[in-house]
């Protein structure tokens, strides 16, 4: 029986956990003691729970997550009440819980009633340390909260053969943020990661290169802002073009699959002739757009430039392969749903002045999220300036604003639910560009439409696909939402 278990409730299946694997390839003497279980949200309670009592750990650790919040709650639950009821069968062990969602959580929260321990901030160094004193007896000097990415051991290969070759495999090049957008948990002052830091090139490279012989086809980073160095993001881009053209000179393997978050006003021409490169399906960018309102933009300390990230959109559309993400937020202090639908149309006449399709299918998407506020973060300072008001629980989504009554953000939230599963999804290719014709504003066309649909099936789920074509193909649908 392994004296520590580390276990997570992932989002889905395909989502292996970097955090993990990186706890246990850093525990020193302990690291062959401890074993990783994973889970997936959808997965049925029973399932979660039976593994771990049948693991007996003398240390169970929970990665909590603002998605996986409630779900860990109702696990602890399960489990508490079996540690109390069976103590023979299934003896209590030592819970500590960390993860980004716990690091800021008031102590009053319901779940650390189940917590011996909390890791607040990154956990390699302080897990360890804990670690080494509950089951070595070993004090450490007391351990950093943002470790030196020197002195971190890598997890790459703790990645299983199923992981390579069936899951969407995470990897980090750097940590941290530059920015201090107030929606972020980046932006709390105290915090122990604000900065960007580096992990060593070569040996990144290197263990890129074993994951890409294993088997890996594609690469997620979760650097905030892979583009911030840009001579060091060239260097890791040639790295893998170099791989993709030998994968497609020698028909060996399916292409490779990068997927990058960058910051959209940091597109320079050296990094623009990289990008131009890479072969269609090869390539996702994950660009932040936020807000083109300056105003709201300077309110919640977001550095941005609207002019820039216009320029850099038109350019990845019209000169690169690359699948575009970008995401707006609604419910942002001061910003109306004028403002918001603006901001949407200058983004969506941007990405659709190009044509939409390309050799991997639908090139770009756009993702109207729903701004949340995050424990600690600083945009709580503007809840009573600006009227804010929020869900208690996670995900801590905005209600009302000041600016954006509660029907109008249930009308971007129907809005974004329908915009996924008919715009970015693109199931229907023949039908759309008659209801969002290219080089025209998208907006309210697509409100209009959403809320048609809304009151037509009642929900923005679980509808059938056969009954949204013939929505977007009935002409009484769609009157008045075409003009």
């Amino acid at each position: 029986m392994p004296d520590i278990v580390l276990a997570v409730i992932n989002a889905k299946w395909i989502h292996p956990s970097l955090a993990l694997r990186l706890l246990k390839a850093n525990l020193g003497r302990l690291e062959s003691s401890c074993k990783i279980l994973e889970f997936a949200l959808r997965q049925p309670l029973e399932e979660k729970v039976r593994p771990i009592l049948a693991a007996r750990p003398r240390l169970l650790g929970l990665s909590v997550s603002i998605w996986n919040h409630k779900a860990t709650l109702e696990l602890l639950d399960v489990l508490s009440k079996e540690w109390e009821e069976n103590p023979q069968a299934a003896p209590k062990p030592i819970v500590v819980l960390g993860g980004p969602e716990v690091s800021w959580l008031p102590h009053d929260a319901e779940i650390f009633r189940h917590a011996d321990y909390v890791i607040r901030g990154e956990g390699e160094e302080q897990f360890r340390a804990l670690c080494y004193r509950l089951f070595l007896g070993i004090e450490n000097p007391r351990p950093s909260l943002a470790a030196d990415t020197s002195v971190i051991k890598t997890a790459y290969h703790l990645y299983t053969d199923e992981d390579v070759q069936r899951k969407l495999i995470y990897v980090e090049a750097s940590r941290g943020c530059a920015f201090t957008c107030e929606f972020c948990q980046a932006s709390i002052r105290e915090h122990p990661t604000s900065g960007v830091r580096e992990f060593p090139l070569e040996p990144f490279l290197a263990d890129m290169g074993i994951l890409i012989d294993r088997g890996v086809r594609t690469f997620k980073f979760l650097d905030r802002s892979f583009n911030l160095n840009i001579e060091r993001a060239k260097k890791i881009m040639e790295f893998f073009l170099e791989r993709i053209n030998s994968a497609t000179d020698t028909a060996k393997a399916p292409p490779l699959c990068v997927h990058f978050e960058m910051v959209p006003s940091r597109f320079p021409q050296a990094l623009g002739d990289v990008l131009r490169r890479f072969p269609p399906g090869t390539l996702r960018l994950e660009l932040g757009i936020q807000t083109f309102n300056p105003q709201t933009a300077a309110l919640i300390r977001r550095a941005g430039n609207p002019e820039a990230e216009i320029q850099t959109l038109e350019f990845l559309r019209r000169e690169t392969n690359a699948i575009i993400h970008a995401d707006l937020i609604a419910g942002l202090p001061g910003e109306d749903l004028a403002s918001f639908g603006a901001g949407f149309d200058r983004l969506w006449l941007a990405l659709s002045a190009a044509p939409r399709e390309s050799a991997c299918g639908a090139s770009f998407e756009i993702q109207p999220g729903i701004l949340k506020c995050l424990p600690g973060t600083a945009i709580a300072r503007h809840n009573l300036t600006h009227g804010m008001c929020y869900t208690p629980e996670p995900p801590y989504e905005v209600i009302e604003t000041a600016a954006l009554p509660a029907a109008e953000l249930g009308r971007i939230k129907n809005f974004a639910r329908f915009w996924e599963i008919i715009v970015n999804r693109d199931p229907f290719p023949d039908l759309l560009p008659r209801l969002l014709p290219p080089g025209q504003p998208a907006f309210e066309r697509f409100m209009l439409f959403s809320d048609r649909l809304l009151e037509k099936f009642g929900r923005n789920w679980g509808i059938d696909r056969h009954e949204l074509r013939a929505c977007l193909a009935d002409e009484n649908c769609m009157t008045n939402v075409t003009f």
